[in-house]
């Protein structure tokens, strides 16, 4: 009955994860995690300059996961739809 959900996927003749692409994606994550915490530091309800850092940092790690994730979808989405249009 649920044997199929259980199968094991079919691999990929393409390499997914290029060192280039590493790079790009570091370089973004980074960027953004800078851009962010510049945002979100002005929200952090205190005045003491190392309770700004700390819950800058935290939020903005949080967000920037979000972003980094987001990134890894776009990437998978667009590769399978440029194979899908060579086809």
């Amino acid at each position: 009955m649920f044997l199929g959900l259980f199968c094991p996927m079919a691999q990929s003749e393409q390499k997914l994860v290029t060192p280039f692409s590493l790079v790009v994606d570091a370089v973004l994550v980074i960027v953004f995690f800078i851009y962010m915490y510049s945002v979100l530091k002005t929200h952090v309800p205190s005045s003491d300059p190392h309770m700004i850092l700390l819950w800058g940092v935290i939020t903005t790690s949080c967000v920037t996961g979000v972003f980094w994730l987001a990134l890894q979808m776009f990437r998978v989405v667009y590769r399978a739809q440029r194979a899908a249009g060579k086809k």
